[in-house]
């Protein structure tokens, strides 16, 4: 699951709307918006998160999170070290390796402790 397919389920949810009927109202079919919802498809482009947006009527910091989380959605990343040092290499290197056999709590932990480094 993605950051966008998890905000997505979560207001479709909380509103009461089967996917099926979002994705008719949308005019997309369900497939995609499963695919979107599970982390199957990558990030979703600005007119169809806008659309998203516009669907559950969310304005200003809402709408804007729902980008933020479009953007941070792509499923298979590509992180370039070119020009860094060794260590950024084997970072990135071992997360890609053993992400997959860290649990919710320990990844929690790893955000929170990149986001207060670097913020912003």
């Amino acid at each position: 699951m993605t950051p966008f397919g998890e905000k997505v389920r979560q207001l479709r949810k909380t509103r009461g709307i089967t996917m099926k009927q979002m994705a008719k109202d949308l005019e997309v079919s369900s497939a995609y918006l499963s695919a979107l919802e599970h982390g199957k498809r990558g990030k979703p482009g600005p007119g169809f998160v806008m659309q998203v947006a516009g669907y559950f009527n969310l304005i200003w910091d809402d709408a804007e999170e729902l980008k933020e989380l479009a953007g941070l959605s792509h499923p298979r990343i590509v992180v370039d070290t070119v020009e860094r040092s060794a260590n950024a290499t084997y970072l990135a290197n071992l997360l890609s390796r053993r992400i997959n056999r860290l649990d919710e709590e320990t990844i929690e932990d790893l955000i929170a402790r990149i986001e207060q480094t670097i913020p912003g």
